[in-house]
């Protein structure tokens, strides 16, 4: 996938855990739970439906590198190179 299609996907997941932000811009490099209402349940809902949508491990030793957009993004093009 390229860094455009895991920023989609990315949104796509942060929209269904949290269906009230869709059509809010997302600050690529300001954390989720400082730009929006999105607790730690909300993170941890987020972490399962990227699991769910790639198929990848995410340990919790890397949860930090899936706080913002821009990171979120470059962690699953590390995970799984185009």
């Amino acid at each position: 996938m390229t860094p455009d299609q895991w920023s989609e996907l990315v949104k796509r997941t942060l929209y269904q855990v949290a269906p009230d932000l869709e059509g809010q811009p997302i600050q690529p490099m300001v954390r989720f739970n400082e730009q929006f209402e999105f607790d730690s349940m909300d993170f941890l809902s987020f972490i399962a439906g990227l699991h769910r949508a790639t198929g990848l491990e995410l340990p919790e030793k890397d949860y930090p590198r899936l706080t913002t957009l821009e990171s979120a993004v470059a962690y699953l093009t590390e995970k799984r190179p185009a």
